[in-house]
Order: structure tokens, then sequence, then C-alpha cells
């Protein structure tokens, strides 16, 4: 029981895999970080019309900007093993890493299926897909992304070398419009990550020309 029943409860940040043709949940495909990390950053690149040319294309947007996250979450075995759970005991925090790390492989199966095409002469072979992801940070931001960058440090082990405390650093790349399919479910899940950000606007108080110290623009 907590020791202040009314704190509010904290929600967690986390990513959610999608299959890329059906856009269904995979198994075991949502990922909830441990802890909460003490800062996100986010960086928009502004696609706008390039510099020098007509003036009348000065204020004109070419499309959304190029938005990227980083954070960085910690992993630790210490409550799991408390409690004395089975995996954590047996394995540390290898299985919530390797979770997060073959988000970024292609399936042992499609790379053993992709060698005996090979073996059979196919010429051509589509590139592997990744799983669709969404960075989920509340309700209010679901932001699919690629996952551009994986850091781990692994910091603690047990006698049998198995990892027990990690910090994860990731970069994220949100997918918009121009990486998406307009009309299909990718293309509606941007959509209503853009449509959430224009709510929130809707909702600033804007401030009067006295708090700027003019009178007004003439």
């Amino acid at each position: 029981m907590s020791a202040f029943p009314g704190s509010p409860r904290v929600l967690k940040g986390g990513i959610v895999l999608l299959d890329p043709d059906q856009f269904t949940l995979l198994p075991n495909g949502i990922i909830v970080l441990q802890y909460n990390p003490d800062t996100l950053s986010r960086t928009l690149k502004i696609k706008g019309a390039e510099e020098g040319g007509d003036r009348s294309e000065a204020l004109r947007l070419t499309g959304p900007p190029v938005e990227t996250i980083k954070l960085d979450a910690e992993i630790d075995a210490t409550d799991q093993l408390e409690a004395g759970d089975a995996t954590t005991l047996q394995f540390g925090i290898a299985p919530q890493l390797a979770a997060l790390e073959t988000i970024v492989y292609p399936a042992s199966s499609t790379l053993q299926n992709n060698f005996n095409l090979a073996q059979q002469g196919v010429l051509e072979i589509m590139p592997m897909l990744a799983p669709f992801t969404l960075f989920v940070w509340s309700a209010s931001r679901i932001a699919p992304v690629r996952i551009t960058e994986l850091s781990i440090t692994e910091e603690a082990f047990d006698p049998a070398l198995n990892p027990l405390r990690a910090k994860v650093s990731l970069g994220l790349r949100v997918l918009t419009i121009d990486d998406l399919e307009f009309s299909d479910k990718s293309g509606s899940l941007y959509m209503a990550y853009q449509r959430q950000k224009e709510n929130l606007a809707g909702k600033f108080q804007g401030g009067t020309f006295s708090a700027l110290g003019i009178s007004g623009i003439s």
C-alpha cells in the first residue's frame, strides 16, 4: 500500500509494437519503461522554403517538421529480485534489454527465409520490415516513430554475468505523413498525433501587446 494514498498514480512511458501489415499488436508488443526518464529532449527541424528562393515562398512550409526525440531510461532488477521473480533470478534484466534490441533486428526467421530464396536463385528480395513502432508518452502524445539510435550501458552484473542494472539511451524520429501512406492506418496514427498538438495549442491563452511593452503593430 502506498504511504501517500492521496497521491496520483504515475503513468509510465513506453513503446507499442504493431504488425506493419495488419496493424495488430505483436506478441509481447508493449514495452513499458520501468522508470520514467527525468528529461525528454525533442528537436524539430522545420521544412520550409529554401533560402535565397522566391520571396513569395518565405513563409511556406513544405511539410511537417522532422521531429526527433531523445531520452535515457533506467532498468534495474532490484524490485524483481526482492520479489523472487524466477526469470530475473535466472537472467537478470537481459530479457528486457533483448526486447528493446530485437526491435531493430530483422527476425531470424526472415533472414533464414531470404537465404533460402537466394539459394533458389531469386534475384530480388525486398528489404525486411521492422515492427511499426509507437512511442507513448501519455494519452496526449502517441507518435509513430522509427528508432534511430539505441545505446545500452550495463552497470551491474550477477555472478553469472547477467546484467542487473542498465541505462538505455533511445533516439527516435517521428514518422510524419511524408513518410507514411496518408490513406492507411499508419497515416491516421500520425494525423491523430498532429491533431492532438493542435488541440493543445488551442487551449493556450495568448498574451497581450502590453506584456510586450508595445501598444500594437502598425
